[in-house]
Order: structure tokens, then sequence, then C-alpha cells
């Protein structure tokens, strides 16, 4: 009876085990069907109800391929097979059907999706390679391997979409090469001005900037003493922001706005070697500023092909910053230079100690939860003033969207961040003695101060005590020339500056020399 028993029981588990085999055979056999079947561009295209993405592929290099081989959705957006392909695979249709069926495609903000920020977390390396096995072919250019072989030695930092952010879906405004026909500001038609302003008092006025059709308004910024940094109860606050010390200022000037596209371009074309204006026999003018040696032509588009106008100037080295304030210290004859971030903070506070010249709290303006939106405060004022990540649309805006501070100042606190002429160091207010008259920071250093919030910055980037400073090597990754350029910035797209005009003899002494 056991035996029979025991015999009964085998073959009720080789049944079962052989029905289980069965149906894993039937399930792995359709279950590959059904990825292979969900994995087709087809597939793909059911979901993604935005037919430009479809279009930009379509006349794209990985569409229509030198070799005749058509590089499609998966390729790129998943890993390959082995490299937790299904995992991705699972995250991405998870994503996508959600998308799909609680959102609205007309919402999406589609210049955002194509950044290189949003680009990172879709695209796989793996996949790159995988394709791409020889990075050194006979026909790539000699730019191409200088580029491919900085490559190499920085596989661990860099991604193939960081130089190739545009193979999979053309841009016909994208440019992968040395811009050598930018700079054209489009105000030549205008006439341009003779001479400088004439100052003679500590009040607003219009540098009208000579040989030139474009002008800076300053702002008369009033000296006086305030506490540099944040108190220790600030929220968001950060260990490099104090100690608070007092310190006093003289009075200066400052530019109303970040310096412009409009502007910056009039010093480009003024300086740069392809823009220097030449007699008949193709040699200098007198017109041209001997002393400065301007900016080189950009690899790429610097204004991220947002606009140029009244948009702040971005994507440029401190060092061409600090060119840009010589060469209008020259034209002008006052005394132009980026502000000490002393100067920086008292402009942005306008005569406020609190952590916005405007009224509300960090946690104010944060990120709420339900409860938070329905009894939290009213919070749209900061839209009023600050150009930050809620409401950039991802990029710079004209200044013309936000309201000025106290001292007559726009976009202070965001839009761009902003180049200060102090070396940065974490306990550089340990190191200030209270009450000190124009301090100017550390001695030396490795990084810049720069300060303000960006179009990216959370809310508390954005406070008038942040810190912030310059990281030289990592803005410079992508940079493909050799050497790499000390002008443009490949991997900074939220960097500018505004200038300050010293109230001094120089400024005084203009009125006597035009």
């Amino acid at each position: 009876m056991l035996k029979r028993f025991v015999g009964f029981l085998r073959r009720k588990i080789l049944l079962i085990l052989l029905i289980g085999f069965t149906i894993g055979i039937i399930a792995t056999i359709y279950g590959n069907k059904a990825i292979e079947a969900t994995s087709t561009n087809e597939s793909c295209e059911m979901c993604h109800v935005h037919p430009h993405v479809f279009d930009s592929w379509k006349k794209s290099v990985h569409y229509d391929t030198r070799v005749g081989i058509q590089i499609g959705c998966v390729d790129c957006h998943l890993p390959p097979k082995g490299q937790n392909y299904l995992k991705e695979k699972i995250k991405a249709s998870a994503r996508d059907a959600y998308g799909f069926i609680f959102k609205d495609s007309a919402d999406f903000n589609w210049e955002q999706k194509s950044t290189l920020e949003y680009a990172s977390h879709h695209v796989f390396k793996e996949s790159c390679v995988g394709c791409h096995q020889n990075l050194f072919p006979l026909t790539l250019t000699k730019d191409g391997q200088n580029a491919h072989l900085y490559y190499t030695q920085k596989e661990d930092e860099l991604r193939c979409i960081n130089c190739h952010l545009h193979v999979g879906h053309y841009d016909p405004n994208a440019l992968h090469a040395k811009n050598v026909s930018f700079g054209s500001s489009g105000n030549e038609s205008k006439e341009k001005f003779t001479a400088a302003t004439v100052v003679t008092e500590h009040k607003d006025f219009t540098e009208t900037i000579p040989n030139t059709t474009v002008s800076i308004n300053m702002k008369a910024i009033p000296g006086g003493t305030f506490k540099i940094g944040s108190p220790e109860t600030e929220a968001m606050r950060k260990p490099d922001e104090g100690p608070q010390k007092e310190v006093k200022l003289s009075p200066f000037f400052m530019s109303e706005i970040e310096i412009s596209w409009d502007v910056y371009l009039a010093f480009y074309s003024a300086t740069a070697a392809e823009g220097r204006t030449t007699d008949t026999e193709g040699t200098r003018t007198e017109t041209d500023v001997d002393a400065i040696s301007g900016p080189t032509p950009p690899y790429g588009q610097p204004d991220q092909n947002w606009g140029l106008g009244d948009r702040p100037a971005i994507t440029m080295s401190y060092h061409s910053a600090e060119t840009f304030c010589k060469w209008l210290s020259q034209v002008t004859g006052k005394t132009y230079r980026l502000p000490t971030e002393a100067e920086w903070e008292y402009a942005a506070r306008g005569g406020t100690e609190s952590p916005f010249f405007f009224e509300g709290e960090p946690k104010d303006f944060a990120e709420k939860g339900f409860i938070g939106k329905i009894f939290g405060k009213e919070s749209d004022v900061i839209n009023n003033y600050v150009i930050f990540e809620k409401n950039s649309g991802a990029k710079t805006q004209e200044p013309e969207n936000v309201e000025a501070n106290p001292f007559g100042l726009k976009n202070m606190l965001g839009n761009a961040a902003e180049y200060c002429s102090d070396w940065y160091a974490e306990d550089a207010y340990e190191k200030l003695k209270d009450g000190a008259v124009n301090p100017k920071g550390p001695a030396s250093g490795e990084e810049r101060v720069i300060r303000g919030g960006t179009f990216k910055s959370n809310v508390g980037e954005i406070r008038s005590a942040a810190r912030d400073f310059t990281k030289s090597e990592a803005w410079m990754k992508t940079d493909p020339q050799m050497p790499k350029s000390i002008w443009w910035l490949s991997d900074c797209n939220y960097i500018g500056f505004r200038v300050v005009c010293e109230h001094n003899e120089n400024t005084m002494a203009s009125a006597n020399n035009n």
C-alpha cells in the first residue's frame, strides 16, 4: 500500500513538473514574442503621442545610415539584452503607459525633454558603444580623433550623448562644429554711438558704448553697511554662508540686468579675430581695441538656441567675462569690473535682511504636498521677481518677465548665475573681520565665487545669501577642441554676469574726456 502511494505520488510530481515545464516553455516562447512585439518602432509609436519625435528620428543619421542599417527606438532607449534589458523595458513601459493614459502630451515641455539632463535618463551608453565599437574609424576627422581620444581617457565621467545628443533625433538648429558665423547681432543697420555717457554724479545712467549700437542701464547703488551671509536659523542655509559679518561698502554702479547677448556680441564683434574691422589692405584700423584680444568662435550654439537679444549672455568663461570688463573700461574711459561678493549680496538684498528681498520664507515657496497646497501660504509672489526651476520652462528668460528689487536690479536671484571677482573659500566669512570696508575675499584660490540662482535652481539656491563657485574642470568636460577654449564653456549653460562701474575719479573724469 505504501509502495503504491509512493509510486502514485511520484507520478503526480512528475506530471506537475512536466506541466510546469511545458507552461514555462510556452511562457518563455510567448513572453519573448511579447517582448519582441512591444519593442518595435510601431509599438513605441502607439504610446508616444508626439509625432515630431518620429519625424526627427526619420531625418536623423540613425534612420538612414551609410551602411543601410536602421537604428530603432529600443536600440538607443534600452540597454543591450543581458544588461538589465528586461528591467529597463518594464520601467519604460510602465512610465510610458502611465503618461499615455493619465497625461496630456500637449502639456509636455518637449524642449526640456530634449536636453542632456533629461536624455541621460533615457539613453544608454552601453547601447552606443555596442554598435560603435571602433571609436577611431579611418573616416574620422582629426578633430574627431582628438575628441574620441579625450573620451577614452574620461570614460567613467562622459557619455556619448555629451557630444552626440542629436544623432538620434535631428535638430536643424543644433551645431556640432566651430560656429564661425556666431556674433551677428542684427543691429548693424542702427546708428552707432560716438561717445560714452558723461557721468558727473552718483545717479542712475545709461552707458552708451562708443562705436556700437548698444547701451547698458546702470543703477546707482548707495554705500552703506549690511550683514553678509545668513543667520544660523535661516531655512535651507549652508555652512559656507556664515558666520555673518557686518561690512561697509562705498557707493558704486551696477548693471540693471545681466549682460545681454546684444551687449556681449558687440564686444565679440569688436575684439574677436574674425570680427575685427580692417581697411582695404586688410590691416587693423585705428578704431580697433589693440590691447584687447577677444573670444575665438564658440563650438556649437552658446545661446542653446533659446534666443539672443536681451536674454542673459551665457556659457562664457570667467576669463571671457573679465576680458569684457577690460574692454568696456577701455572704450568708455570708466572703471568697469565684476562685482565683489560683498557688493553682489548687498545689491541683491536691496536693504533687506530676510532670505529674499520680497516677502516670504523659503518654506512658503518650496514644493508642497497635498495638505500644503490646500492650507499653505500663497506663493505666486516669487514668480514676480525670480526665474527659477518652477517657472523658467528650463531655459533663461528675458528680463521683462520679472520686477526689480528695491535697488532697481532685475534677476539678481535667478535666471542665470553670475560671476563675482572673489576667490571662493568655504570659510571666507570666518576670516572676514567685522566692520571690514569693501572686502574682496581671499587673496588666492582655485575657483571663483558665483552668486544668484539660475533657471534650474530650487528655492534654497535663490536666497540672497546662497553661495556657489565655478567648476572649472566639470564645465569643460566635453569641449572637443585641443586645446580647450579659454573663452567658452562646453558643459555649463546657466552662468552669466553683470558689471559694476566704480564711482571713482575715472568715472568722474569721463566728463572731461568726452
